[in-house]
């Protein structure tokens, strides 16, 4: 005969039965707390070292990707226009100068298109504005060609030259380029920087003297003249290290000192002045200058481009 249970029975057994919820429920909130106090310690320690991996900042690779992206996309139309303007303003009444605008006007659009959706990382803000910028020019060049093809045949090579510089949508285009190209050369010195705690930045809106150039390193150099460039409105074929290589050369062969030139702004403006200022310079004379310097791993540096 089964024996029923009695009150105290029950009792006792809701008793042991709550007993156990409240063992088990104290032991799931101990283990959740200790996992909780394990995370928040580890968080403070890892953080610096999450934060030093994060990528972004300047890093070469950031730069070196920026290149391959952005600049040197935009610097094929750069070179196409140098060369299509200077055959242009030589070639006179035999070029067809409205066929080469157009053309140039295509190449100008098929560029932004490659620029368009690069991703810039958004923890590298100079190159995002470099990007910007880039666009921003390509997309003016095409306004003013498109601008100036349908008269293009009508003027001569000089002629057409002057409509070019005078045009609004040229000179807008070139002061975004020329904005970009210092945004790209503040990078360089952001991943200077980065390396080197010691490394203290030039102020490019100083005027220098040249015993205070020949003090620089060869990045702060070349943001510079990326400045004084963006200032004088300077849009050339060359690179700032370009015109930088010639400025030592200028000093090194004592033709500075001939002439009685002190400061660096004087010596640029004599040398983009005379012409005497071309792409490739730099890597003709690189070596013989900069054997020492720190650069980042950006093809421009390395090989005519």
């Amino acid at each position: 005969m089964e024996k029923r249970l009695n009150r105290t029975d029950y009792l006792f057994a809701m008793m042991f039965i709550l007993m156990l919820v409240c063992v088990l429920g104290a032991f799931f909130f101990g283990v959740r707390t200790g996992q909780q106090q394990a995370e928040t310690k580890y968080e403070k320690l890892l953080a610096p070292k999450q934060a030093a991996k994060e990528p972004g900042a300047y890093e070469q690779q950031v730069l070196v990707s920026f290149y391959h992206s952005i600049y040197s996309p935009y610097r094929e139309f750069e070179q196409k226009w140098f060369q299509t303007m200077g055959g242009i303003e030589l070639g006179g009444a035999a070029v067809d100068a409205a066929a080469q605008l157009k053309e140039l006007g295509k190449v100008a659009s098929a560029q932004y298109g490659k620029l368009q959706d690069k991703p810039v990382p958004a923890t590298s803000p100079l190159l995002v504005e470099a990007q910007q910028n880039y666009l921003k020019a390509l997309k003016l060049f095409g306004d003013a060609l498109s601008d100036l093809t349908p008269k293009a045949n009508s003027l001569k090579g000089n002629e057409l030259a002057a409509a070019v510089g005078s045009n609004a949508y040229y000179i807008d285009a070139r002061n975004y380029a020329l904005t970009a190209q210092k945004n790209y050369y503040d990078s360089i010195v952001k991943w200077n920087q980065s390396i080197d705690a010691g490394y203290k930045p030039v102020d490019t809106g100083a005027k220098l003297s040249l015993a205070d150039w020949g003090q620089l390193s060869l990045n702060s150099k070349n943001d510079y003249l990326a400045a004084m460039m963006l200032g004088q409105k300077w849009f050339k074929p060359f690179k700032p290290q370009d015109l930088t290589v010639r400025v030592d050369e200028f000093i090194a062969s004592g033709e500075a000192k001939k002439l009685n030139v002190t400061g660096v702004q004087q010596a640029v403006e004599l040398l983009v002045g005379t012409d005497a200022v071309r792409s490739g310079d730099f890597i003709r004379s690189k070596q013989k200058f900069y054997s020492g310097e720190t650069l980042p791993q950006i093809p421009f540096f390395y090989e005519q481009t």
